[in-house]
């Protein structure tokens, strides 16, 4: 393997879910040889039969065993359990390469594996899976997050061109702000559909629909203003300062969902404090309206 470029692997996935089985057919279709992945599950099990075609289910100690690239694509929390078992089981082996896909974790979490002497990569694909093969696609044009060994920039360039060769754009990250990095990517995409899903049931409650047609339009054209104009795309009664609409929607919601009704107060104040900082909201405005979220509805 030279310096940046990594030469046709053995691949090893654990295990088939929506990551693992998806950045596996990345890397397969980019000429790497899946050899091996892991599965128990009836979902991880078709998931593997579609995405990674007559490739053997094995348990995981075998799959890291028998591969010169081992893809960790399990949980967050499952992680770093798995790492020390596998080490305590001797599934590593000098010169291997070792990925994970957490969002949260650094290459930190590797040290047991690397104390074996393989090269400790984190790589996680900013992008939401279904584990179906249109996400191989969808990998073109993603964005994936690169941690390796700071003093080592060759661990860096192989990172790297692993991310290319899912079709992807690598970024690098450090490894000590990879919690807070993850922490604002997990801000941005779940609380976006729990807020969608809110908006849209809060439609069908009072009978206008459908839902997903009549404000698809809107929140495309949000999303899309928001990340071109920031701060200044801000629009609606907050951002105007008006506090008897904002006092209404405050009352319709208490009556219809009080939690809905709880959480649309504290974005509000959010969106004031921006819309204020912003200059697009005069100071006095913001206050009354931050003073109206803070009456009792």
């Amino acid at each position: 393997m030279t310096a940046g470029r990594p030469a046709r692997l053995a691949v090893g996935v654990v295990s088939a879910g929506r990551v693992g089985a998806v950045v596996g057919a990345a890397w397969a279709a980019a000429g790497h040889h899946v050899v091996a992945t892991s599965g128990v599950s009836r979902a991880s099990v078709t998931r593997a039969a579609a995405l990674l075609p007559d490739v053997p289910l094995l348990p995981p100690d075998q799959v890291v065993a028998g591969s010169d690239l081992a893809l960790l694509a399990v949980p967050d929390d499952v992680l770093p359990g798995l790492v020390r078992g596998l080490a305590a089981a001797g599934s590593f082996r000098a010169g291997q390469i070792v990925v994970h896909t957490s969002g949260a974790h650094g290459i930190a979490v590797l040290r047991p594996a690397a104390e074996h002497g393989v090269l400790p990569l984190a790589l996680h694909p900013v992008l939401t899976f279904t584990g179906r093969t249109e996400d191989v696609a969808r990998l073109t044009g993603a964005s994936v997050g690169v941690t390796a060994d700071p003093g080592d920039e060759a661990a860096w360039s192989v990172g790297e061109a692993l991310v290319v060769e899912m079709g992807a754009e690598p970024v690098r990250v450090a490894e000590e702000v990879r919690p807070l990095y993850h922490a604002a990517l997990a801000h941005g995409a779940n609380h976006l559909v729990t807020l969608v899903r809110d908006c849209v049931e809060t439609l069908e409650r009072a009978g206008v629909g459908p839902a997903e047609r009549l404000v698809a339009p809107l929140l495309s054209a949000a999303l899309d203003n928001a990340l071109r104009h920031g701060d200044r795309a801000l629009t609606g009664p907050v951002a105007r300062g008006d506090v008897d609409t904002v006092r209404l929607h405050r009352h319709e919601l208490a009556a219809a969902d009080p939690d809905l009704a709880e959480t649309y107060r504290v974005l509000a104040a959010r969106t004031a404090r921006r819309a204020s900082a912003a200059g697009l909201l005069p100071e006095h405005a913001a206050h009354e309206v931050l003073a109206t979220l803070e009456e009792k509805p």
